[in-house]
């Protein structure tokens, strides 16, 4: 007993101390709920959920705010944020004015996103997001940019494509009579890289640079209805029309990558030819950045709706997005995603930059820093490739700073747990650094900003002899990749119009050449190869969207044109031979294979329809009626999100290559981080698992053929770190702002190399 008496007394003790701490621990939670405003209450899971983690930063009112997006008004903390709601009203009446009674302001409604600009109190904000029918609330974030060999490089001046016949014209695809909107810091029209048979290519110059979001003003809804051929719709083309501007892009950089992807240099200028992907496309310059690179997410939500708006009436088929913003929240709540769905599922693909964030500042490779709206399975998400140089293929390597899979967006379940998507990233690759492009000058003649800024990175090295309308010079960056996908998707469009933006996309990444020393998380699919998409599109019917629209297509349904086979998959772009990757990405984490993709028609194929992370839903536009100007169906109103009928994505016969790949391993290279030339080769030689039944959904989630939601390449955490892997939780950007991504540094990334070039 005398041995046991010790522990006796140790044990009360203790008991007394864990009493006595948790009491302290009740004391305490009790001062903290005493001392809460009165207006404020504990935020639910659910609501949660909802409120994009950034804003936590800025709902104290005990300093200064921090960021542009919040601000104090009379002594009150006031925050403007993007709600996207699922309201079955498209004007989002009862939302608004349920902000007005908050004692906020609504200062635009985005119906293509169905999604709303606001300002309001931020202890408010618990309040709005218990209502059922909002989504998402993201802060309004400030935008940044990301930053001709290039046609030889790519293949598109193999047989499959074009030659030239003059300064001004080609024989063979160029792009003409296709539409590519480019969301940028705007357009020097005048420039003659975009000279057309009749004057300028750039069909439209509009600025959607929102002076009202600066007013701080509440109790203010400013929505408007913009149906064809109303005063509201003619006032609002007033305001956003930037035809006459002095200087259309000061920055430099929307110039330059337009003209990446839909540029002439041939037989105009002293440097060498310098000539984009689709040069006889027409080009809509879409203003959402400022001189300095930088805008409002608010901004570029109200581009992406006046594109989609205007789309059928200009024939847009193509955005390029070459912007990046924070990437924290998973795609199916980020309203930058939710408007990139919007277009897609109005036709139009969406053609993104991963972002400039491969690289830490401590020099380490980062993984999981896929920037926004790249993080969205239903776009188009490029990296960039070092091409050193030459026309040669065999010596490419992606580019350092390009920015590597998986997305880590994600969200926080019943539990409390965060959930990431963990989404393959990139989809393919495309030349990025040191590109030759047509740079804009300023009203007065001068340079732009990132030309003075950064000359002897950027106009030097041209070894050009610089004349006004003429000027050039070279970028870097993801942001310059995409352009290049931009413009060879206007050539598929153009070889075949009927072609959906899922299967644009799909067919890029089957024909993609795999580079050696690159993963699934590097490269995607692997590098851009035009002569190859070219043949695929041509093999395919012409009359697919339109049979989609019409419902007469059924799963399984014959996919090729009359009289075409599938073609040898292979290409030869300046004297390489090599084979076709034979991957696509589907259902954000599985990996597809198989000529029955193109053979028969996959509801997938429905660009209404997103498949990623178990989920199936379908968005579905509505248009504003006929007038006596305009037909039925041509402008869009608004956009139903739902769940889709139970049925068939995938047919029998496509191959499930997801298993192939492993369990993700960073030192075993296997799942995410396995070789694509690795996985290529196994589907050329045959190996995957051919589905005997395809992949079905019911309510929603996909339940066949073991293509399930554990199937997915989804990193193991505890992996990740005992392999030492730096892995980005979510990109965060400075401010929350949205960017141009070349020539802006972030902290805790190396982009010093994404504008001017690595060697």
């Amino acid at each position: 007993m005398s041995k046991i008496m010790p522990f006796i007394v140790i044990i009360e003790r203790r008991a007394r101390d864990v009493k006595t701490w948790l009491a302290l621990m009740w004391l305490l939670l009790l001062a903290f709920v005493l001392a809460l405003p009165v207006n404020a209450q504990p935020v639910s899971e659910r609501s949660r959920n909802k409120v994009a983690r950034d804003m936590d930063s800025e709902l104290s009112t005990t300093r200064a705010p921090r960021e542009k997006w919040a601000r104090d008004v009379r002594g009150v903390r006031h925050v403007q944020a993007i709600v996207v709601s699922d309201s079955a009203d498209p004007e989002m009446r009862d939302l608004r004015a349920q902000v007005l009674r908050l004692g906020g302001s609504v200062h635009a409604v985005h119906a293509a996103m169905h999604a709303i600009t606001i300002q309001i109190p931020a202890q408010r904000l618990n309040a709005l997001s218990q209502r059922d029918d909002v989504v998402s609330i993201t802060p309004n974030r400030t935008l940044h940019r990301t930053l001709s060999t290039l046609e030889s490089i790519s293949g598109a001046l193999t047989t499959r494509g074009r030659s030239y016949s003059g300064p001004t014209s080609y024989t063979g695809v160029d792009g003409s009579g296709v539409g590519i909107a480019v969301l940028d810091s705007g357009i020097m029209k005048s420039h003659r890289a975009f000279d057309g048979t009749w004057g300028t290519r750039v069909k439209r110059n509009v600025t959607m640079l929102n002076t009202n979001l600066a007013n701080w003003t509440t109790g203010v809804d400013a929505s408007t209805s913009l149906a064809p051929g109303s005063l509201a719709l003619n006032s609002y083309e007033a305001a956003v029309n930037n035809d006459y501007a002095a200087t259309l892009d000061g920055y430099g950089h929307g110039t330059h990558v337009a003209s990446v992807a839909a540029g002439r240099g041939f037989g105009f200028y002293a440097a060498p030819d310098h000539t984009g992907i689709a040069p006889g496309a027409d080009i809509y310059d879409v203003k959402v950045l400022n001189d300095a690179g930088i805008g409002t997410l608010s901004d570029a939500l109200e581009g992406m709706q006046w594109v989609i708006y205007h789309a059928r009436e200009y024939n847009i088929r193509v955005i390029n997005l070459s912007l990046a913003a924070q990437s924290t929240q998973s795609w199916f709540y980020d309203p930058l995603c939710v408007a990139a769905r919007s277009a897609t599922a109005a036709g139009i693909t969406v053609v993104v930059a991963a972002g400039n964030f491969g690289k830490a500042a401590t020099g380490k490779e980062v993984f999981g820093a896929v920037s926004s709206p790249g993080n969205d399975p239903s776009v188009i998400t490029v990296g960039a490739v070092n091409y050193k140089g030459t026309v040669a293929r065999q010596d490419d390597s992606v580019a350092m700073f390009s920015s590597r899979g998986p997305t880590r967006g994600g969200y926080v379940d019943a539990a409390g747990v965060r959930r990431v998507d963990n989404l393959i990233k990139p989809d393919l690759v495309a030349p990025g650094n040191k590109v030759l492009g047509a740079a804009s000058t300023t009203g007065a003649g001068s340079w732009n900003n990132l030309a003075s800024w950064f000359y002897n990175d950027l106009i030097a090295p041209t070894n050009s002899g610089q004349y006004y309308y003429e000027t050039v010079m070279m970028m870097s960056g993801t942001s310059i990749a995409a352009p290049a996908v931009a413009g060879a998707a206007a050539l598929l469009l153009q070889a075949n119009p009927g072609l959906t933006p899922p299967m644009v996309k799909a067919i890029l990444q089957y024909t993609a050449q795999p580079l050696p020393g690159a993963s699934l998380a590097h490269q995607g699919a692997g590098l851009l190869n035009i002569d190859g998409a070219l043949a695929l599109a041509r093999a395919i019917r012409p009359d697919v969207s339109s049979a989609i629209a019409a419902g007469t297509l059924s799963a399984g349904a014959n996919l090729l044109a009359a009289g075409q086979v599938m073609p040898a998959r292979t290409s030869s772009v300046n004297g390489s031979a090599f084979n076709w990757s034979r991957i696509v990405f589907l259902g954000g984490n599985r990996v597809l294979s198989g000529d029955a993709l193109f053979t028969k028609y996959q509801p997938i194929w429905d660009p209404r329809i997103t498949w990623a992370s178990g989920r199936v839903r379908l968005r579905q536009p509505a248009y504003w009626g006929a007038t006596l100007l305009t037909p039925g169906n041509t402008f869009v109103k608004s956009f139903s999100d739902t769940v889709p009928a139970n049925q068939s994505l995938v047919t029998a016969g496509v191959v499930n290559a997801t298993s192939l790949t492993g369990a993700t391993s960073l030192t075993g290279k296997t799942g995410l981080f396995i070789p694509t030339p690795t996985l290529s080769s196994w589907l050329v030689s045959g190996s995957g698992t051919v589905l005997g039944s395809g992949v079905v959904i019911s309510e929603g989630i996909v339940i066949s053929e073991g293509v399930v939601i554990s199937e997915g390449l989804v990193i193991s955490e505890g992996l990740v770190i005992s392999e030492g892997l730096v892995i980005s939780e979510g990109l965060v950007i400075s401010e929350g702002v949205v960017i141009s991504e070349s020539g802006v540094p972030l902290i805790n990334y190396d982009t010093s190399k994404a504008t001017t070039g690595e060697n």
